[in-house]
């Protein structure tokens, strides 16, 4: 496989999204960062997004909820390199009927080499690096010339 270099932009794309269980972590966790979020443009799936505004009036552009397709747009979004980063606060101790759906989104991030935090502290990582304040270049696979090849 080939890659090629791209460029996340200083304003950074991110998905907020968090298991029942989690969304009064994620909301909390977007309530503690506000400042460095509300410089960002938003996504959560489902009632992620609208607890998120509610509780912290962040601007949060809704998807579908996470089992109804919620986790595929943002899969989607990944793939088409809209989305910079994936806050996905999931609960490891609780069995979850779309469990296929988690293990496919958090596959795609990792094919489209975005950063993924899975819990508070990696995300206080991500959220205070250098990086979330300006451009920088990654890497990513460079799809036409693996269409090439397959041809």
């Amino acid at each position: 496989m080939k890659f090629v270099q791209i460029k996340a932009p200083k304003k950074k794309k991110i998905a907020l999204v968090a298991h029942d269980n989690m969304k009064p972590v994620l909301s909390k966790w977007c309530a503690t960062h506000l400042l460095e979020l509300k410089n960002q443009e938003l996504f959560a799936t489902g009632t992620t997004a609208s607890k998120i505004t509610n509780d912290t009036g962040l601007s949060v552009s809704p998807l579908l909820s996470g089992p109804m397709g919620g986790d595929q747009q943002i899969g989607a979004k990944i793939a088409e390199r809209s989305l910079d980063m994936l806050i996905f606060f999931w609960d490891p101790l609780a069995s979850m009927p779309h469990d296929p759906d988690v293990k496919a989104l958090l596959r795609i991030a990792a094919v489209w080499n975005i950063p993924v935090a899975c819990n508070p502290s990696s995300a206080d990582y991500l959220i205070s690096s250098p990086l979330m304040q300006q451009e920088n270049e990654y890497r990513v696979p460079d799809y036409t010339a693996y269409q090439q090849a397959r041809e």
